[in-house]
């Protein structure tokens, strides 16, 4: 017997990392938002933050904290220069990391621009019972990431499984004595 399930929004948080950019100049963070939106979910927070390890640390762990807020999604940071940091934020904080993300969106990459996939460092974790991903500050990177991946695994219709469904569980193992 087939159930059908019912959409259940999630709250999502977008961090531009950059340098140089603004609110107004942020195609990439935008990018995400108008899919987040189109998807049904909610924006909850949007910032942008320059590529400074601490800040960046900072603002997940005060958006993990926040109960409003189920999901993170950085852009920008990614790549393989010494300013890219948003990595080793993310990693700062998670409690666990979702290694296959990174590599699922490396295939995704490798179909729309080859071996440049490589000099992506995209990464998703969790901690505190919300999901993090960074992605690449690319407008094209972040359509891929979210209309090849997080469209799924953030709605609780895909099957066989997808994130939205084990969010009551990700924080069991802290509930432990």
């Amino acid at each position: 017997m087939t159930t059908t399930r019912e959409f259940i929004p999630v709250r999502i948080a977008v961090l531009t990392v950059s340098d140089t950019r603004s609110l107004d100049e942020d195609r990439s963070g935008q990018v995400l938002v108008d899919r987040i939106e189109a998807a049904g979910h909610v924006i909850a927070a949007r910032t942008i933050l320059r590529d400074e390890r601490t800040e960046i640390a900072d603002q997940l762990r005060a958006w993990v904290a926040d109960p409003d807020i189920d999901v993170v999604i950085s852009t920008g940071g990614t790549g393989l220069t010494g300013r890219d940091v948003t990595v080793e934020a993310h990693r700062d904080v998670y409690e666990k990391e979702i290694d296959a993300f990174g590599t699922v969106f490396t295939i995704v990459s490798m179909q729309k621009i080859g071996t440049s996939a490589v000099q992506s460092r995209a990464t998703g974790g969790v901690a505190g019972g919300t999901y993090l991903f960074a992605l690449p500050g690319s407008p094209g990177a972040c359509k891929d990431a979210w209309d090849e991946i997080l469209v799924k695994q953030l709605d609780y219709r895909h099957m066989p499984c997808n994130f939205v469904e084990i969010f009551p569980r990700l924080e069991e193992g802290q509930r432990r004595k």
